[in-house]
C-alpha cells in the first residue's frame, strides 16, 4: 500500500474480513438460540431504528428479511418519539432491530426504549457491548470489529451488513445463505485487491453523481453515496434502478458521472442495460458486475462466485479503497470530513 494510502480509513477496511470471521464465530451459539425462538414466537412485523451508515445496513437487512422470512420491515422515525413525544403502541408482537457502531446517540436510544416499553422484543447489533443501547436490548449482536477511529465507517458497516445477515440465515435456517456467509471473509480480502482505480479517475472533477443499484444492493448504493459526501465532497445521491427513470434521469446527459451496481441476479440484466442506455446519453459510466467494458461503459472488476444476496457487501473493499484514491485526488483527507465527528449524537 503506498504511504499516501495508509489512512486509518483504509487500514480498518482491511481489518473487515477478520473480523467478519470473528464475528460469525462468536454470535453463533446466541444467534442459533435466537432462530429458535423466532421460529417459535414469530413476529408479524420488524423494525429497524437507525441512522447514516447503520440506517443503510438496515435497509440491506430489510430486503433479506422480506425475502428469506417473508415479513414486512419498516424503518422507525426516531424523531418521532425523541422530538414529537409521540410512544408507540402495543408491539407485543413485533421485532425491533436496533443497529448503531457506538450505541450512544439520544434519538436511537428514546425510540429503541419506547419500542422496548411496549412490548416489542428488541435486538441491538452494536460494537459497544457496553453502550445504552446495549443495555436496552433482549439480545446484543456484537459486531467485534475493534475500535473504530476512522470517522468514515467501513469495517463497522461491513460487519453490520454481516451480522443482518447472519441473523437472517439462523432465523430463516437456510444452508445456501450459511455456506455464504462462510465464504465471505474470502470474497472481501479478494475485493480488497481488484482495481477500482478507474472510478478515481472518472470522478476526480464530479461535483455530482448517481449510484444506481436494486433490491440488497440499495443500501450498499446509499451507503457508498454517503462515504462520497463525507470524505470527497462530492454530492452523490443512491437511486433504485427502478426509480431512476421515473424523475432523476432527466438530468442524465453529457458528463454526469454514474456508478452502477449490477447484482449477480435477475435484476443484473436490468442494471447493465440502463448503464449502458445511461452512457449512450453522454453519461460517464462505470458499472461494477458487468464483464467488460463495452458500449461506453467503463466495468469494474467483483469478486467471482459471489452470493446474490451478499454480493452487495463484497463490493465495499474495492469501493473504500477507490474512496481513498478519490479523496487525496481531491486534496482531502479522509479521515477528517469537515465538520464531522465519529459519534453523532441527534436529538
Amino acid at each position: 500500500m503506498p504511504a499516501s494510502e495508509k489512512t486509518l480509513m483504509a487500514l480498518e477496511a482491511a481489518e473487515a474480513p477478520a473480523a467478519m470471521r470473528r464475528m460469525l464465530t462468536a454470535n453463533h451459539p446466541a444467534l442459533a438460540r435466537l432462530g429458535e425462538v423466532l421460529r417459535s414466537e414469530p413476529p408479524s412485523m420488524v423494525l429497524t431504528c437507525a441512522r447514516g451508515s447503520s440506517d443503510h445496513a438496515s435497509l440491506y437487512g430489510k430486503y433479506l428479511i422480506e425475502q428469506y422470512l417473508r415479513l414486512p420491515v419498516a424503518s422507525m422515525a426516531p424523531s418521532v418519539v425523541s422530538v414529537a413525544g409521540v410512544r408507540p403502541r402495543d408491539l407485543r408482537n413485533a421485532l425491533v432491530i436496533a443497529v448503531s457502531q457506538s450505541g450512544r446517540s439520544p434519538d436511537i436510544l428514546a425510540a429503541v426504549e419506547a419500542t422496548a416499553d411496549a412490548g416489542a422484543r428488541v435486538i441491538a447489533i452494536v460494537n459497544d457491548e457496553t453502550s445504552p443501547l446495549a443495555q436496552i436490548a433482549s439480545l446484543i449482536v456484537p459486531l467485534h470489529v475493534g475500535p473504530e477511529k476512522s470517522v468514515a465507517a467501513t469495517k463497522s458497516c461491513i460487519a453490520s451488513l454481516a451480522a443482518l445477515a447472519d441473523v437472517v440465515r439462523h432465523w430463516a435456517q437456510d444452508d445456501g445463505l450459511e455456506r455464504a456467509l462462510e465464504a465471505l471473509p474470502d470474497h472481501l480480502v479478494a475485493a480488497g485487491h481488484l482495481d477500482w482505480s478507474s472510478m478515481a479517475h472518472a470522478f476526480e472533477a464530479a461535483r455530482n453523481l448517481f449510484i444506481i443499484s436494486r433490491g440488497p444492493g440499495l443500501g450498499v448504493a446509499q451507503e457508498m453515496a454517503l462515504k462520497l459526501k463525507e470524505t470527497c465532497a462530492i454530492h452523490a445521491e443512491a437511486f433504485s434502478a427502478a426509480e431512476v427513470e421515473h424523475g432523476p434521469a432527466a438530468i442524465v446527459r453529457d458528463g454526469l458521472p454514474v456508478l452502477m451496481l449490477a447484482p449477480p441476479d435477475q435484476a443484473g440484466p436490468e442494471v447493465i442495460a440502463l448503464a449502458k442506455r445511461f452512457a449512450a446519453r453522454g453519461a460517464n459510466v462505470l458499472c461494477a458486475g458487468m464483464e467488460v467494458s463495452e458500449d461506453g461503459v467503463i466495468a469494474l472488476p467483483v469478486p467471482a462466485g459471489l452470493d446474490s444476496s451478499l454480493a452487495p457487501i463484497a463490493w465495499l473493499p474495492s469501493f473504500y479503497a477507490a474512496v481513498v484514491k478519490l479523496s487525496h485526488a481531491r486534496g482531502l483527507d479522509p479521515d477528517r470530513p469537515p465538520h464531522l465527528s465519529k459519534v453523532t449524537k441527534t436529538l
